[in-house]
């Protein structure tokens, strides 16, 4: 590869030209599973085990599968361009669908499931999807009750065939679980696509370009309603085949048409998060490897399956890693099949596990950018790395600027993180491209952060949660990091609160573990060890976990901790 160039006097770092690229295969997400079905047919795909039995797919099993649903969905009418809603939990059928929707020249559109009928009502209307594929009874919620109570829809003759004001794109519906009413069962709505010729099928995923819209997903709402992302096929698949390298599955030099790796993937993050979509797809699957679903997580259920299918990979976020540790059968099971997981996490430190691989997690990301735009591989050296965010993917470029005027800064001052670059979204649904990128191509991010000499990037957190307190910019991330090291923290959210004089005071937000005693002494001397004076909390709050407002994808919501925090203040204060 070339050497990325950057500007040693100005905040702009380059990425490799993405021509150089290695590792790479088809882009379209069509193309890929072909591609990925051709070297790895008979090897086992996915797996996952329900009451009512365990289904195991093989990649060619996959591919027939998604073909199943591609000749369903155009014998619905769906037609190149037109938007299908995947509602469901991780299993097999939201992998047939998302590929299906794409072969019939559709845009795969992830419809979250712990979506309220507020917010599924929201999503319909904005996305517009034509088709929705759903799984009915997610927990405590039927989708198919919720669906009839937003809007009395109009059935026809023809089973799942439907029409809607509220919903004028709708035209069919379709569930894994048993039909009812104007929901077609799923096993219906793949017989009626046995009048489409398969060679219809192929020739329509033929017309899919690397640069058609291919997904659509929404952000998770942390601080207003989602928003539509539209992400070209060559975005999703770029980083498709990059966790390979990402993970260290496949090294400098290697053949990646020779990849095939022992990866048995775990996830129950939904696919309908572009996060866990790319990171367990393209981990296991561009790998040759397996999925190991989980519909919903449970953490005792997790750890049997990761024992029971001798997982290597578990892709989990923060909150799991703790609700892993805690599990009743923690102790008591056998994970030694793990491979892929960093020794500092809590599975990483299971007595039965022993690993010295390292983590990707020197990252950065946005939905926007279908998730990571700047990383250092796992094998990176601690010198490399230098605590940063990683250097920039290839075809990428960042600059650091000034929120205010948009002027480039210098190399090392703190500013505003935008990027630009090849897994870029063709935009938000419903506004104009120049009200989302600048003049340039680049895409403000709203984060704040700064580069070095080194095209290194560092990330600091979102611009409105950086703490001005005193005249000093103070990242919550940074004390966040600080805090969480003691032995009696569960979860910290450092928050600015406004203050009179000091503009805002900067407060931990703590929830303790259970049976821990703790008080604001404790953490506020602990921080003194590792944080300059003004950095370190002027007061520490503790909360019970339930207390925290989260998205759905369970970020807590800093807005309003931010205003449950002045309120304990000013009620303490009275």
């Amino acid at each position: 590869m070339k050497s990325a160039t950057s500007n040693p006097s100005l905040s702009i770092i380059h990425g490799t030209p993405l021509a150089d690229e290695q590792g790479l295969g088809s882009l379209t997400l069509p193309g890929y599973l072909r591609e990925v079905t051709a070297r790895y047919a008979e090897r086992e795909a996915l797996v996952m085990h329900e009451a009512s039995g365990t289904t195991r797919w093989s990649y060619t099993e996959l591919w027939e599968q998604a073909m199943a649903v591609a000749r369903a969905l155009n014998a619905c009418g769906i037609g190149k361009g037109e938007r299908v809603g995947v509602m469901m939990t991780n299993r097999p059928e939201w992998l047939s669908g998302c590929f299906g929707a794409a072969m019939a020249g559709g845009i795969a559109t992830g419809i979250s499931t712990f979506s309220t009928p507020a917010e599924l009502d929201y999503l319909l209307q904005s996305s517009g999807v034509s088709a929705l594929l759903l799984e009915r009874r997610v927990l405590k919620k039927d989708f198919a009750q919720i669906l009839f109570d937003l809007e009395p829809l109009i059935g026809t003759s023809e089973p799942g065939a439907v029409r809607s004001a509220r919903y004028p794109f709708l035209k069919h519906l379709a569930c894994v679980d048993q039909g009812e009413g104007s929901i077609e069962g799923w096993h219906s709505f793949l017989k009626r696509g046995e009048s489409v010729p398969r060679a219809i099928i192929g020739a329509t995923a033929a017309t899919v370009s690397p640069a058609d819209p291919g997904l659509l997903f929404f952000s998770s709402g942390s601080t207003n309603k989602p928003k539509g992302i539209m992400n070209a096929h060559r975005g999703v698949c770029l980083q498709l085949w990059r966790w390979l390298r990402f993970y260290g599955i496949l090294q400098p030099g290697d053949d990646v048409t020779k990849v095939a790796a022992n990866v048995r993937c775990w996830s129950a993050n939904g696919f309908f998060w572009s996060g866990n979509f790319a990171q367990a797809l393209g981990g296991a699957l561009s790998s040759g490897g397996s999925l190991v679903l989980q519909s919903t997580f449970i953490a005792e259920e997790a750890l049997r399956l990761m024992e029971q299918e001798k997982v290597t990979l578990p892709v989990a976020w923060p909150h799991q890693w703790k609700q892993l540790e805690e599990a009743s059968n923690f102790a008591s099971v056998n994970l030694s099949s793990l491979k892929y997981v960093g020794s500092t996490t809590p599975l990483g430190r299971h007595p039965s596990v022993h690993t010295d691989w390292q983590d990707p997690m020197a990252a950065y990301g946005n939905t926007e950018t279908f998730t990571i735009s700047s990383i250092f591989p796992s094998g990176t050296s601690p010198e490399r790395i230098n605590r940063s965010h990683g250097e920039p993917q290839p075809g990428n470029v960042f600059k650091i600027i000034d929120p205010l005027t948009a002027e480039v800064l210098p190399t090392g001052e703190r500013g505003e993180i935008a990027v630009k670059g090849p897994t870029l979204m063709l935009g938000y649904l419903g506004v104009p491209l120049d009200e989302t990128v600048d003049e340039e191509g680049f895409f403000r991010t709203g984060d704040g952060g700064y580069v070095d000499a080194e095209n290194r990037l560092y990330w600091e957190g979102r611009l409105n949660d950086i703490i001005k307190t005193g005249g000093a910019n103070v990242s919550p991330l940074e004390i966040d990091d600080v805090i969480r090291a003691h032995p009696g923290v569960k979860v910290t959210l450092t928050v600015g609160v406004p203050h009179d004089t000091l503009g805002e005071i900067v407060v931990a937000c703590v929830v303790p573990f259970e049976n821990t005693s703790l008080d604001e002494h404790t953490i506020r001397e602990f921080a003194k060890e590792k944080l300059a004076s003004y950095k370190v909390p002027r007061r520490v709050l503790f909360f019970r976990e339930e207390e925290l407002a989260t998205t759905g994808s369970s970020k807590i919501k800093s807005s309003e901790l931010r205003k449950l925090a002045a309120q304990r203040l000013a009620c303490s204060s009275n």
